[in-house]
């Protein structure tokens, strides 16, 4: 009986793809989960798959820091290699991060096959120094591939979660009204600067007959001074994404993996906003590749006062509100780029590439 280990842990951009996969593998295969304490995991993968944690830290740092975190890597590697001999694992699932370095060493020390998947189109720093040493590495956006040339990188797409694939209703707190839906969404932990950049237009467009909703995060010190305006939410978070994004017309977005390939899944125009400090300016490239499909347009971050979002949201919003032909709507262009970059087979795309491992007999215990 094939068992896997999924080595998933910390955001949602790590734990929902991989929970997608889990979901589409054949019914034998059985499943444990390698993460660290006290992460997104311990709310999510409990009471579906057994749960292990080690520590481990990045591969980043300098001096005494990059001393300790080799040190944790050393020995959260030796962890998981008595977990794979304990639980009989023929194989070993990660979707990057932290803990893949220690899953993928310590499956190359057990002879144990490691498929890596690597959402973003900049590879991650796991993915450039230990891709080499698995079997394959699934790629969500062709660029990422063309930057894993020793790696036997394979376009799979990044999975989404089972909600986004079918048809999901407005949640009932969006504002009523006929005029377009805007949805400005920082991603899992929110975007203070990107909810700095909206509040300033958020007048105007109530004026001008635009819903919007606000999803600000947790930590926003302003959130909830819009709750006035007509038409208008604030809320820290949503959970029906899949039906708030299936019926936006148009979503001003953070640019990681996962929120591009959800944006992607439902047909959602939108513009980018990419985080300008993420590591190895990942989600601009992200944001280009969406951007060369004409899924989307790129505002780079800037101060409030800056006219750039208002000019480029009139621009997008100006024609479906003047009731202009479709085929003038440059908001229906940007959805058919979305739907061009849209995998949304990629779940069942990753987990034929795992059923396809070479297992080998699970080593001793």
């Amino acid at each position: 009986m094939p068992r896997l280990l999924i080595a998933a842990s910390g955001t949602g951009g790590h734990l929902f793809p991989a929970l997608a996969v889990a979901d589409a593998l054949p019914p034998e295969w059985r499943v444990h989960w390698l993460g660290v304490p006290d992460r997104l995991e311990r709310q999510l993968v409990p009471g579906r798959f057994p749960l292990h944690t080690v520590k481990a830290g990045g591969l980043q740092g300098r001096g005494w820091r990059r001393l300790l975190n080799l040190l944790r890597l050393v020995g959260a590697t030796r962890s998981v290699r008595r977990l794979i001999r304990r639980e009989g694992v023929t194989a070993v699932f990660s979707t990057g991060g932290y803990i893949a370095a220690p899953a993928i060493l310590a499956a190359r020390w057990c002879g144990v096959p490691v498929l890596l998947h690597e959402s973003n189109a900049v590879p991650g720093r796991v993915t450039r120094l230990l891709g080499r040493l698995c079997q394959r590495v699934a790629v969500g956006l062709p660029a990422a591939a063309a930057r894993l040339p020793h790696c036997r990188p394979v376009l799979t797409g990044t999975p989404v979660r089972s909600e986004f694939l079918g048809p999901a209703a407005l949640p009932d707190w969006v504002p009523p009204g006929a005029g377009p839906l805007l949805v400005v969404m920082g991603g899992s932990q929110g975007a203070l600067g990107l909810n700095r950049m909206v509040r300033p237009l958020l007048a105007e467009l109530s004026r001008a007959g635009v819903r919007v909703v606000l999803l600000t995060g947790g930590n926003d010190p302003e959130a909830g001074r819009a709750a006035a305006l007509p038409g208008v939410v604030e809320r820290p978070f949503c959970e029906a994404m899949a039906g708030l994004l299936q019926h936006a017309d148009l979503a001003v977005s953070r640019s990681g993996a996962g929120a591009l390939s959800e944006l992607a899944v439902c047909g959602t125009p939108a513009v980018l906003v990419p985080y300008p400090a993420a590591a190895d300016r990942h989600q601009e490239a992200n944001a280009n590749a969406a951007a060369s499909l004409a899924a989307a347009v790129i505002v780079q971050q800037h101060p409030p006062e800056s006219p750039v979002l208002r000019r480029t949201l009139w621009r997008l919003l100006g024609p479906r509100l003047r009731g202009c032909e479709a085929g003038a709507d440059p908001l229906a262009l940007l959805r058919r780029g979305m739907e061009r970059l849209a995998m949304p087979d990629a779940h069942r795309r990753v987990a034929r590439l795992i059923t396809e491992l070479p297992l080998t007999e699970p080593p001793p215990a």
